[in-house]
């Protein structure tokens, strides 16, 4: 074991603002120079993989390995897509593979937008708003002979001590201390007090990856290889993949780098499942993001929504019919007015956005009503955080 002593916070985020140094012989065609590195990374990637990785992420660049790479790459991961005239090949279980996968990171930094794009389906909702995600959710995608169950978490809160924000960041320790591999997800070239906080929380011995997410928003791509190196010195990473969660050829890579760390044994869900929750909890959390999504930094994130009915109906007409009943929990009655809107213009935006996103994601005709009402001080009361369905 190593006896070295481990960085605390405050420590790992000390010169987080430190200019780093210009590459000033990189240009928009040359990948940065990454000579200073060690000839290896911790997993065996060679320097060139990192630079083809760096200059695949400029806007509109596709994937592109070493030649050397590119034979072992195409037949060690795929591109995950089957013919779709073959037969479908049926894996017995002592040939599948499956395991944990926490995404992990601080508010904001795209772990949602990662888990929809590994998972192929919007299974965890989406916004600019920080601390969007509050639950615990499980999407999973099965390629091949592999099925990966990624876990979602809640953005480590920091800032305030409420009940609500201890139930989140619960959420969080418990996701990272049972799984086979942890997606460290930050902002590529960024590492701040939030995401020093959050390395501080893994424990040694499971295999960790830091995602250098939104790589294509980097403009100064010498930065990055210096980057790189200060965070390899920060924590023992086992790989570094820099990476966009939109770009298709990333998420690709990203699973096949993945597989191998997950053990062989059998899957733990069907082959066509994406995730664990259901559909009464994908209703609510739909809602909720229409509701971040059309009132912005406007309204506090001490807001939640509840179902109270999720019936389904028989309907010769539609095949499929769903009554749904959603209320809207804010904190006090400016809030209310705030959602509500001039003429219940923005309450009926948000309900439509809903009802339309419902539909697709239930594969069903949906009828949706959803109400407003305040709960003040519903946050930093345990009871009331634990009756709406957190942890």
């Amino acid at each position: 074991m190593n006896s070295k002593k481990q960085a605390t916070p405050a420590d790992q985020s000390k010169g987080l603002e430190k200019k780093q140094p210009k590459n000033k012989t990189a240009s928009a065609q040359t990948a940065p120079d990454l000579k200073e590195f060690p000839a290896i990374t911790p997993a065996g990637q060679s320097m060139a993989e990192l630079n083809a990785m760096l200059l695949a992420a400029k806007s509109g660049g596709a994937a592109r390995l070493p030649d050397a790479a590119v034979a072992e790459t195409e037949a060690s991961q795929g591109d995950g897509e089957s013919d779709p005239q073959a037969p479908a090949r049926i894996y017995a279980p002592e040939e599948q593979r499956c395991g944990l996968i926490a995404i992990v990171g601080k508010p904001n930094v795209g772990k949602s937008t990662l888990m929809n794009a590994l998972v192929g389906q919007k299974i965890s909702i989406t916004s600019r708003k920080a601390q969007t995600t509050r639950h615990r959710i499980t999407g999973i995608r099965t390629r091949e002979e592999t099925q990966f169950v990624f876990v979602d978490t809640p953005g480590f809160q920091t800032k305030h001590s409420t009940a609500l924000n201890k139930s989140l960041n619960k959420t969080v320790m418990g996701a990272i201390g049972d799984v086979d591999l942890i997606l460290f997800v930050v902002e590529a070239g960024s590492f701040t007090l939030g995401d020093a906080k959050v390395l501080s929380l893994f424990k040694p011995g499971i295999p960790t990856l830091l995602i250098a997410n939104k790589l294509d928003r980097v403009h100064r791509r010498g930065d990055i290889a210096p980057w790189l190196r200060d965070m390899q010195e920060r924590h023992p990473f086992t790989e570094f993949v820099p990476m966009s969660a939109k770009k298709r050829d990333d998420i690709q890579r990203l699973l096949g780098i993945c597989a191998p760390y997950l053990p062989q044994q059998p899957w733990f869900y069907g082959a066509d499942e994406l995730t664990d929750r259901s559909e009464k909890f994908l209703a609510s959390e739909t809602v909720r993001e229409k509701l971040f999504r059309f009132t912005g930094d406007e309204l506090p994130y001490t807001s939640t929504v509840v179902i109270d009915k999720f019936d389904e109906e028989p309907s010769p007409k539609f095949g499929r019919f769903m009554r749904i009943a959603a209320t809207i929990v804010v904190e006090r009655d400016g809030h209310k007015a705030m959602v509500i809107g001039a003429g219940g213009e923005r309450l009926k935006m948000i309900s439509t956005e809903a009802r339309q996103e419902l539909e697709k994601l239930l594969n069903a005709k949906v009828f949706l009503e959803v109400w407003v009402k305040v709960r003040s001080g519903w946050a930093d009361d345990a009871a009331r955080v634990k009756s709406f369905g957190y942890e």
